[in-house]
């Protein structure tokens, strides 16, 4: 008896794994990726605020204005483009003062985020205009947009210096 069990067990092993094989799901099909060079062109945008492009160097009652301004992003043809989000940094300048020996010295720090909606939120807008002065910079960067189809890519920043 125990000849004939292990090589029929063995057959039973064997058949049971094979028929799990047979009874599992297909992987699904994942689309092809493009061939090499057939990839979309960006569309060539350019990024405003309010009539400012690029790097600038502004006065303060000037850059204040621009604050409250929407970006926008549109291409030769006058197209506008959604906005994903866009990083905007605010360098602010101040002033220290070293308490043992009373001498002041300037220096600066970094208030940033990422925002999703155009214009910036009106807390930021205020704090902003209540302080902005010679040498801070604002700066919109990593500009997100989409197309017309869809697809996503960057737009270029935008950078202020006040003098």
């Amino acid at each position: 008896m125990p000849r004939q069990f292990y090589p029929i067990f063995t057959l039973f092993l064997v058949l049971l794994a094979a028929g799990g094989q047979l009874l599992a799901q297909q992987p699904p099909k994942l689309p092809k990726p493009s061939p090499a060079g057939t990839t979309a062109k960006k569309p060539v945008v350019k990024t405003a605020l309010g009539n400012i492009t690029g790097s600038i160097t502004l006065d303060a009652a000037v850059a204040a204005q621009l604050v409250s301004q929407p970006l926008k992003i549109t291409d030769d043809q006058k197209v506008s483009y959604t906005i994903s989000s866009y990083q905007f940094a605010y360098k602010r300048i101040g002033i220290t003062e070293d308490e043992q020996t009373g001498k002041t010295s300037p220096q600066s720090d970094m208030a940033a985020d990422r925002f999703t909606s155009t214009p910036l939120p009106a807390v930021w807008q205020k704090n902003i205009v209540e302080g902005l002065h010679k040498g801070e910079e604002l700066y919109f960067f990593d500009i997100i947009v989409f197309d017309k189809q869809g697809r996503r890519f960057f737009a270029p920043e935008v950078k202020i210096l006040v003098k």
